[in-house]
């Protein structure tokens, strides 16, 4: 695949504010990727990212059969691979095999599944903020979480560029608390419970990452009184963007990077 040059950094691609931690938040961060540009949760797709603007990418995490963390969203391998059957079935020699690439485009044919320390070394060398999201196969929740934690420490957070962990597992955020507490924690939700200001405190969570399509204007404002961040997820169209950063949205997910961005300038 040719690589194009990356492009000006948009002022909306590394500007959504401070949360109370300190964190710097993009009003944009590439979902699993640039997903709409390249196979997602990808080396290929996390220099897609760069090369658009982007200046965070969010992927996903879980673990091969003897427990190497490896970028990847579903359970089972069919949608994003060659593949067959069960992750956590199959071991990291196995998964290197699969093709990752060729499902979305010819021109990647033979990209390969990435393990968290190649995408760890990618984000570092382009200058990548990280949303870091441990997604753990059924009943592998605290044992994906130590083993990210492991990685991680393996190559020492603070050299690393901003990273921001985030889960729907709370198993994974209370892991996660307990090895790294100063590492940022995003609590991962599909609709706002009710007691929300209890599970940012319960896990220690400095942002509250939800479905854009179920978030209210009132939850919003209240979440926003309380000063939280808040990330929503996954918005690709580009007038929609636009609309809830003017909201007060601290930062969007999406698949579009290059449009979404475009749309903001």
């Amino acid at each position: 695949m040719t690589e194009l040059p990356p492009q000006p950094r948009s002022p909306y691609a590394g500007d959504g504010g401070t949360d109370r931690n300190g964190l710097r938040l993009p009003r944009l961060i590439g979902h699993r990727g640039a997903a709409a540009t390249a196979p997602e949760n990808t080396i290929a797709s996390i220099r897609s990212a760069w090369q658009l603007g982007a200046a965070w990418v969010e992927f996903d995490v879980k673990l091969t059969r003897e427990g190497v963390p490896i970028l990847m969203h579903d359970d089972r391998l069919e949608r994003t691979t060659s593949g067959r059957g069960c992750v956590a079935d199959h071991t990291l020699a196995a998964i290197r095999e699969l093709d990752a690439g060729g499902w979305f485009a010819q021109a990647f044919d033979g990209e390969s599944v990435p393990t968290l320390e190649e995408a760890l070394a990618t984000c570092a060398e382009l200058g990548l903020g990280i949303n870091l999201e441990i997604k753990p196969c059924p009943g592998r929740d605290e044992e994906t979480a130590h083993a990210v934690l492991d990685v991680l420490e393996a190559n020492g957070t603070a050299d690393l560029p901003p990273l921001l962990i985030s889960s729907f597992a709370h198993a994974c955020l209370a892991v996660a608390r307990e090895r790294a507490p100063d590492v940022p924690r995003g609590y991962l939700c599909s609709r706002l419970p009710r007691d929300w200001a209890a599970e940012l405190e319960r896990y220690g969570c400095v942002t509250l990452h939800t479905d854009h399509r179920r978030i209210r204007g009132a939850q919003l404002a209240g979440l926003r009184a309380a000063g939280v961040p808040v990330l929503l997820y996954t918005v690709n169209d580009p007038r929609r963007v636009r609309k809830l950063l003017e909201l007060g949205v601290t930062a969007v997910f999406t698949d579009r990077v290059g449009e979404a961005l475009e749309g903001l300038s």
